[in-house]
């Protein structure tokens, strides 16, 4: 199925909330406001390595307009977060260990006066050596970030003997990869209403990806009963993995808790950039042989991440790659080692790709290499070592069977740019030389083995007569909205009007998990098939009993039950009369598929993607213009056509930033790229004229899986692609990302670079 817009069909082409965005009226989470609202500011160290000798408050606590002034000794309970383990203090009260760190935070009745009231705030350190990178961290003489060391987590895998397999390959490449910290750069900063009520209850309006695990999080640090929390979690002005973790929501819920009043908080671009999580960046070194034939027979990898200061999922994000690492191929002898290390660097975090963007620009890479020393076409030595359907995951462990690897190699081939891979483009620009590149992944759906990964859905026939289901997902902008709308269409034969959704409000929705993981489309497709067949069986039988017609005969349409009788149909009974009877509930609760191998992070259902693109280089600038990027994704059935194109669309441009464009960078641990005049993101003039994104449907026989999500594929492939097109157009192979104009300008006047373009034959 080819997405475009003449094929997204009429129905689909009109988002829930998408009237709203476009014109301006959609208030997010950070809008919100009420006429006596309180504003809150946090005191961040500035510096990234530090013991603290004194906190002194009286001069801000005194100053006019000022509510609240807290302090570490303010927390009723526990003093830390984290959405694996809580290593991230609330407030630092004896160490810091990265410049975001909080030291205290200002509720006032004006921006203005809390803003001044933290300048008043004397903090006293004594600075501590700084640890800027992973390496300087692991020197056995380096300050102790944590008690347990400067390690976060390690991963190794092996199989066979990778040794010995060296010493039998005709042909080995080994070279070192590394990739940015890249920021999720999301319109909507962190930020939030934090609203108390009678009886110590408060509500929290901030955009999050897991609602009822802020929940669990802030019970802890507010030491307060789950239940006494609300958590509205929706409409998010994008996340991207940034907001799956706690950032704004425990200072605004300890201001608004201890004032007794609503409190507004919302971070600046320049204290997101601060404090906010960013992708790992990671240096991956991979050692790669084959035999003369171009058979893959030893791989070995070795990952070093920058976790900085503090855990969040830095280990879930270093146990992905170490499976990624290894991708849609078959290797019969394997090793990998991986470290996530903490620095004094910014925070590194859940990110979309979550890993594999990193490896899978590495491991594309040494495929592309290996091809060329064995002189083979690179598409077809990706085919002598591709996975078949029956084989093993890349950690050995059991998925479902599928041939979405071996798919998406063939359909890509009917792409338009693909034969300009064999063709000498006609560029009439001198100072400009074109190049074509693919690549190709497999990428884990779901959080893996021995992760908590819950799924659930409540349906109801409300009292206004409508079919509500609710769901524990939010909106952030992927289109969640829509699909939920599309299948209960497609569920019910119903009408939009026959329909409501409720997501985003832990008051209001079962516990459904995550929006994370590329997992939420498949748990509302299996959520729904859990939930039909009673919540029908129920409105069948009222509705027989009611008209007298037997429930066999009975189904839901539009307004109502429905019979088919005689070429007729009619329909019997309305949903609003039902509902005058019974509200017929219910509700189901199930886990994500995970495979039966007891290997920790190990996946169980995978997409596949393939992706070609054609580029220019500027002779004289070193600059890269991508032109054309066409997608192949082996996903299951569309569910929804737009938001599937937009996802892998949306997806492509922010891969074309962690290729060409983005990297916050660091010096001595602080930011250098502070805001987005100097970090660059894609603008509209940098996304290609033309993105084609080709959907293969098709599941096997057994697979009764359903849909996979794409919020992730679209991004992980894309790299290398635009790696192996430079070299195309340049001779130059290219290692580290972001791709710097000045690296491309010195290989391309040598003489000897322009004779080492090839093409192939």
């Amino acid at each position: 199925m080819r997405l475009d817009s003449e094929n997204r069909g009429e129905k689909w082409k009109i988002r829930p909330d998408g009237e709203e965005k476009v014109t301006g009226k959609l208030r997010y989470l950070t809008d919100l406001t009420l006429p006596e609202v309180l504003y809150g500011k946090v005191l961040r160290s500035g510096i990234p390595h530090a013991q603290i000798l004194s906190i002194d408050i009286s001069k801000a606590i005194v100053y006019e307009g000022v509510k609240a002034v807290l302090t570490h000794s303010d927390i009723p309970g526990i003093n830390g977060f984290g959405i694996a383990q809580p290593d991230q203090p609330v407030f630092c009260d004896k160490h810091v260990r990265y410049e975001g760190d909080a030291i205290a935070c200002v509720a006032a009745v004006t921006e203005e006066i809390a803003t001044e009231a933290l300048k008043l705030i004397r903090v006293e350190y004594e600075e501590l050596p700084v640890l800027s990178s992973p390496e300087a961290a692991l020197v056995p003489t380096a300050p102790k970030l944590h008690e347990n060391g400067n390690i976060l987590h390690e991963t190794k895998y092996f199989r066979g003997d990778i040794d010995a397999a060296f010493q039998i390959c005709s042909i080995i490449v080994e070279e070192t990869y590394i990739t940015p910290r890249q920021m999720h750069t999301y319109l909507e900063t962190e930020g939030g209403l934090f609203v108390p009520s009678d009886g110590g209850n408060i509500e929290i309006y901030a955009p999050t990806q897991h609602g009822y695990k802020d929940r669990m999080q802030l019970a802890r640090i507010l030491a307060i009963p789950e239940e006494k929390i609300r958590v509205i979690s929706s409409p998010i002005g994008g996340s991207f993995g940034g907001k799956d973790e706690l950032n704004v929501q425990p200072y605004g819920a300890l201001l608004a808790l201890h004032t007794g009043m609503p409190v507004k908080m919302h971070f600046s671009r320049w204290e997101s950039v601060k404090a906010g999580l960013k992708r790992h960046p990671m240096k991956i070194k991979m050692k790669t042989g084959t035999d003369s034939q171009g058979k893959i027979i030893a791989h070995q990898v070795k990952i070093l991440s920058d976790t900085g200061a503090y855990s969040t999922l830095g280990a879930p994000v270093l146990n992905f790659a170490t499976e990624h690492c290894i991708g849609p191929y078959q290797i019969p002898n394997v090793k990998v080692d991986g470290k996530a290390v903490y620095t004094n660097n910014g925070v590194s975090g859940e990110f979309r790709g979550f890993g594999g963007n990193q490896v899978i620009f590495a491991l594309e890479g040494q495929i592309d290499r290996l091809a060329a020393k064995v002189e083979l076409d690179p598409w077809e030595f990706r085919s002598i070592n591709l996975r078949k359907k029956d084989d093993l995951g890349p950690l050995g462990q059991r998925i479902v069977p599928t041939t979405g690897a071996s798919d998406v190699w063939g359909k890509i081939q009917e792409s338009d740019l693909w034969k300009k891979r064999f063709e000498k483009p006609n560029v009439k620009k001198p100072w400009a030389r074109r190049g074509v590149g693919a690549a190709m992944a497999m990428h884990g759906s779901g959080l893996g083995y021995g992760l908590p990964d819950h799924g659930g859905g409540t349906i109801r026939l409300n009292k206004e007569g409508k079919i509500e289901v609710a769901f524990g997902h939010e909106e952030m902008g992927q289109g969640l909205l829509s699909t939920i709308e599309i299948l209960l269409i497609d569920h019910f034969q119903c009408s939009k009007d026959d329909i409501s959704i409720i997501i985003g409000d832990t008051d209001r929705v079962p516990v459904s998990g995550s929006s994370t993981a590329s997992r939420t489309t498949n748990m509302v497709w299996q959520a729904l098939n859990h939930l039909k067949p009673p919540f029908c069986k129920a409105l069948f039988e009222a509705a027989s009993n009611l008209t007298g017609i037997e429930m066999k005969k009975l189904r839901t349409g539009p307004g109502g039950i429905w019979i088919d009788v005689a070429d007729q149909s009619k329909c019997v009974i309305t949903y609003q009369e039902l509902a005058k009877i019974n509200h017929y509930e219910c509700s189901r609760e199930f886990h994500f598929p995970t495979t039966p191998d007891p290997i920790v992070g190990a996946h169980y259902l995978y997409t596949c993607t393939a992706v070609v693109c054609e580029v220019e280089v500027n002779l004289l600038t070193g600059m890269v213009d991508v032109f054309k990027i066409d997608h192949v994704v082996a996903a299951g059935p569309v569910v929804n056509p737009m938001g599937y194109l937009g996802q892998i669309e949306g997806g492509g441009i922010m891969a074309l930033g962690f290729t060409l464009h983005e990297d916050a960078v660091m010096d001595v641990a602080q930011y250098v790229t502070k805001n987005l005049d100097t970090y660059l993101i894609p603008t509209i003039f940098d996304v290609p004229v033309s993105q084609s994104v080709e959907a293969i449907e098709k599941l096997l026989p057994d697979d009764q899986y359903g849909p996979r999500g794409v919020g992730e594929v679209g991004t992980v492939a894309l790299a290398p692609a635009i790696v192996a097109a430079i070299n195309q157009a340049t001779g130059k192979w290219l290692t580290k990302l972001p791709v710097k104009p000045e690296s491309l300008l010195e290989p391309i006047f040598s003489k000897k670079s322009a004779e080492a373009r090839q093409f192939p034959s």
